[in-house]
């Protein structure tokens, strides 16, 4: 189990909506992602077994062709003769035979098998063998009932304890432990740190009325819910006869009115397949759409805008080639089109920038000619070397002899020099308050990683070398802290956006997904992904360039399934060059409108 305890998900809608089809996608998602995931059904005409195309029954099954996803189907005829035994087996120990059958009698009332069924769920909210647990409910008014279950039963047992002694399900002396787990099930079930709630509905009347009545009642058991998924949508592009532009108008009006109702809680839509939900492949196919949604509801805008008046930098890297250079100039001029202030920063020894914007960009922050609001600067790596060993000599004369001087001489024309005083510019310009964006054009990945790992390796230096000179100058304090300065604005997704380029292809596709692993370790995440280069379907006439076009296409699939957790968004490839300050607005408007 992750450190974080175990996370539980609810499913709940009307009837045929679709509960246990998100439900099960959800699943395959985070068993993906290498969560241990365990599926519990507690509708009594389950199907986990018929859509995974296994018997599950009722005992925590492994699901076959995929790793750490399992799942169950709540039988309530065996879950109450279990609550029974468990009930009886301490009694039988105590009271001789009549007693047990009056007890027996007791456990035969109809709430037995609601609360059976309701406890048997309880048991997987005490549950910390799986990092995940979701709930496929009944449809809504049963759910709802079960999750009153424990509030009622709580009080009914402490109420019962004060009078009679006696319950439905037996003597309150004997149940009192359940008081205690349904309370924690309450905890748990209100906190929406532990628990998410989603409803699932179709874009209908009943649907969305069934799904406000439940929210509400939800609401008032101190249930939050966290999401709603629409489910069915008819895809626009298929909606061409009159028949399917009807009821396709007719889901984006519910659309609307569910977006107006539900002001508060997010909202996804799935789009429906051209074939039943079925099976773990179409499970992943429904998944790379479902969390994609997710992902588009933060839109391009929240990773290359500022948010909440923090200032936005946004990374682009890759294997060299890919395109960075042009991304990352197209995204400067929609910031600054938008009337940010934005600097555009190259770290790449090769510097592009300035062939691209057919401006001439030097090592000063220059204001580039025909957009407002556009600055670039380049870092030169032999001239920010050549100041960087200035600045270490004059320090380093001042305090040693002769002899330790030369010695730091001598270390400062190793190659690592060169690549330290780039990133001792790079940290000045990250630290630098005028921009409200700065866009970083780095070099090939490799380069990047290296440069990012640097802080954190420069901080243990400094106090290294503190250990050897019994206390840390004023000098490295101020260096330490602009380090770490950076450290915390790489790891903060709403100041920083991290972004791969690529085409695809396999060698930039793996390259890239190793880069975005590594930064992973130094706990910064990928948050977009830019596939650059695809050719145009309408350009793919020829058996040539259709092969290619497929070949990318298959290439793009494992993009989404490399990245499931970044906004992906392709960048068609171009008649010409992408140059000038035109054609990159031109392209700037075409892919942010």
């Amino acid at each position: 189990m992750n450190k974080m305890g175990t996370r539980f998900i609810f499913f709940s809608g009307k009837g045929g909506v679709g509960k246990t089809s998100m439900a099960c996608t959800t699943g395959v998602y985070y068993a993906d992602q290498g969560k241990r995931t365990l599926i519990v059904t507690t509708d009594p005409a389950a199907n986990l077994s018929d859509v995974f195309e296994q018997k599950i029954g009722h005992r925590v099954t492994k699901i076959d062709g995929i790793e750490n996803l399992f799942a169950m189907e709540i039988d309530p005829e065996k879950a109450t003769n279990e609550y029974k035994e468990r009930s009886l087996a301490p009694m039988r120990e105590i009271f001789d035979e009549e007693m047990i059958k009056i007890a027996e009698e007791q456990l035969s009332g109809p709430c037995t098998e609601e609360m059976a069924s309701f406890d048997k769920f309880i048991d997987f909210m005490e549950e910390d063998a799986f990092d995940i647990v979701i709930f496929d409910t009944a449809p809504t008014g049963h759910t709802i009932r079960l999750l009153e279950l424990p509030v009622d039963w709580s009080k009914h047992i402490e109420e019962s304890a004060k009078g009679s002694g006696q319950t439905c399900m037996g003597p309150v002396a004997l149940i009192q432990e359940s008081k205690q787990k349904y309370d924690a099930a309450i905890e748990k079930l209100r906190d929406t740190d532990k628990t998410d709630f989603i409803f699932v509905m179709q874009p209908e009347e009943t649907s969305l009325q069934e799904t406000i009545r439940s929210s509400k009642e939800l609401k008032e058991l101190g249930i939050n819910t966290t999401k709603i998924i629409i489910n069915g949508f008819i895809p626009k592009e298929e909606a061409i006869n009159p028949f399917f532009k009807s009821r396709y108008e007719m889901q984006q009006y519910y659309l609307a009115k569910a977006k107006e109702t539900f002001k508060d809680i997010p909202i996804v839509t799935m789009e429906l397949f051209d074939t039943e939900l079925k099976g773990i492949d179409m499970f992943r196919k429904c998944s790379q759409k479902l969390f994609k949604t997710k992902l588009h509801e933060k839109s391009i805008e929240k990773l290359i805008y500022p948010q909440n008046g923090k200032r936005k930098n946004i990374f682009f890297s890759g294997k060299g080639g890919v395109g960075k250079t042009s991304m990352a100039c197209i995204t400067a001029i929609q910031t600054a089109k938008k009337g940010y202030k934005t600097l555009l920063i190259t770290t790449d020894p090769a510097a592009h920038i300035g062939n691209v914007l057919e401006k001439l960009v030097t090592d000063e922050i220059t204001a580039i000619d025909g957009v407002d609001n556009l600055y670039a600067v380049r870092i030169d790596q032999k001239k920010a070397k050549e100041e960087y060993k200035n600045m270490v000599l004059t320090d380093a004369k001042e305090k040693f002899d002769k002899t330790t001087v030369m010695a730091i001489e001598e270390e400062l024309d190793s190659p690592c020099t060169e690549e330290m005083a780039a990133f001792q510019k790079f940290i000045e310009y990250a630290n630098l308050e005028d921009f409200e964006v700065i866009v970083f054009d780095t070099a090939p990945t490799g380069h990047t990683l290296r440069l990012l790992e640097l802080p954190m390796n420069w901080s243990k230096q400094i106090q290294f070398k503190a250990g050897q000179l019994a206390d840390i100058s004023e000098a490295d304090k101020k260096q330490q802290e602009k380090f770490q300065k950076v450290i915390e604005m790489l790891k903060d997704e709403e100041t920083t956006t991290f972004a791969f380029v690529m085409y695809p292809e396999k060698t930039p596709i793996v390259e890239a997904y190793r880069a975005s692993k590594e930064l992973e370790t130094l706990g910064i995440k990928t948050q977009l992904v830019v596939a650059n280069l695809v050719i145009p379907e309408e350009q793919a006439i020829t058996p040539f360039f259709k092969n290619r076009r497929n070949m990318q296409i298959k290439y793009l699939d494992e993009i989404n399934k490399k990245f499931q957790d970044a906004l992906i968004i392709k960048v068609p490839m171009f008649e010409k060059e992408i140059k000038s300050v035109d054609m990159l607005i031109s392209i700037s408007n075409k892919l942010f409108h």
